[in-house]
């Protein structure tokens, strides 16, 4: 009968874990050059669009030559 039974959860073992050879300023420099290289990504150039743009021209201007 353990239905009232008053038993405590188990919780996990804590610890405390510092690194022998960290250095704060490396790691947020390492941060700054992620987000510096996530930020160059995201960024399109506008030659891509005019490369789209000459290739749709090019396959419309073959549509239309082969008398489609």
């Amino acid at each position: 009968m353990g239905l009232f039974l008053n038993k405590r959860k188990v919780k996990p073992r804590a610890f405390s874990y510092e690194p022998r050879y960290y250095d704060p300023s490396r790691g947020e420099e390492l941060k700054r050059r992620i987000r510096i290289r996530s930020r160059a990504r995201r960024r399109r150039s506008p030659l891509g669009l005019l490369y789209l743009a000459a290739l749709l021209f090019f396959a419309f201007y073959i549509y239309n030559a082969l008398g489609g």
